[in-house]
């Protein structure tokens, strides 16, 4: 890893990856099998960093291959590659510009190594990424419930009734899954000592985060999405504003922070005076999450258990 990093473009579809490569070597085409992965990545020089978009899933194949063959992978947001493309001049959008752009993207901007996560973490992700599908497709059910006429009432009443044993059914594999994993427990059990943060809070931190612990505070507010960019020009000054990150990771800081902020005597007082000096309830709150993340983040990086942070 500590040699000159070669960046590899790899754009991943649903059969085949295309890959270029930012040193001007040959582009490629190669089926997205194991046996065809496994054949490029061997030929790989050790110092080859690949980049390639988070694609929904179809990135995971590619990547665990190449790390199997001791090749650093970078998964990026997609929308930052086509911004990145567009401010180069490049408007255009095939398979194999698109893994040209990667290539560059890689060399001129060094993006961070993506973390591996374990078989038994990415199959904790699975089932609360589930988990809050279920949740999602159970709220739209009760509010299409208000507005539904007689006729089919009993239809969406099964439905919502089926949803329920599924998510009670997922939340009980959640819980088995974490129970077998020591370590994993352990971080899950700590925590769980902050306020506002219950099982399934906890779980889809410890699976969308990983890096949670291990980064300085602003960094692991701007990673899930938490920290306020200004939007300042000249003499006019913007309203801050979170955006970005990673969204389950954020929705569950933001479910955290409703409650802490109710029953947290400390972030209570500090929602309190944030509203009270004029802050809207929607920032007040991000904000809330915010200070419940670093204080998490610290947490787990000292192996301590939750102690509420000064409000200020």
């Amino acid at each position: 890893m500590g040699q000159p990093r070669r960046w590899l473009g790899i754009d991943v579809a649903k059969d085949v990856i295309d890959v270029a490569d930012a040193g001007g070597g040959a582009a490629a085409r190669i089926p997205r099998t194991l046996a065809g992965l496994q054949t490029w990545a061997g030929r790989l020089p050790r110092e080859t960093w690949g980049v390639m978009e988070a694609t929904g899933g179809y990135e995971r194949l590619v990547a665990t291959v190449l790390r199997g063959h001791g090749i650093a992978v970078c998964i990026v947001n997609p929308r930052q590659v086509r911004d990145f493309a567009k401010a180069t001049g490049q408007l255009a959008k095939t398979d194999r510009i698109d893994a040209q752009v990667l290539a560059a993207f890689g060399q001129a901007l060094r993006p961070r190594l993506t973390v591996a996560l374990s078989a038994e973490v990415q199959a904790l992700r699975a089932m609360v990424d589930r988990r809050r599908q279920l949740v999602d497709t159970r709220t739209a059910e009760t509010n299409r419930r208000q507005q539904a006429p007689a006729a089919v009432l009993g239809s969406i009443d099964d439905h919502i009734e089926w949803l329920d044993r599924q998510i009670d059914a997922l939340d009980r594999a959640i819980a088995d899954a974490i129970e077998g994993q020591t370590a994993l427990c352990e971080g899950i059990a700590q925590l769980r000592t902050a306020p506002g943060v219950g099982l399934i809070v906890a779980t889809t931190l410890r699976a969308h985060v990983p890096e949670l612990g291990t980064l300085n505070r602003k960094r692991i507010a701007a990673l899930v999405g938490l920290a306020p960019f200004a939007r300042d020009s000249g003499r006019a000054r913007g309203r801050r504003a979170i955006w970005g990150g990673r969204a389950e990771a954020r929705a569950m800081r933001f479910l955290a922070a409703q409650s802490a902020a109710r029953w947290d005597p400390t972030l209570r007082e500090f929602y309190v005076r944030l509203v009270g000096h004029g802050k809207p309830k929607k920032a007040a709150l991000a904000a809330v999450a915010r200070k419940l993340l670093t204080a998490v983040n610290a947490m787990l990086r000292d192996r301590q258990p939750w102690r509420s942070a000064p409000a200020v």
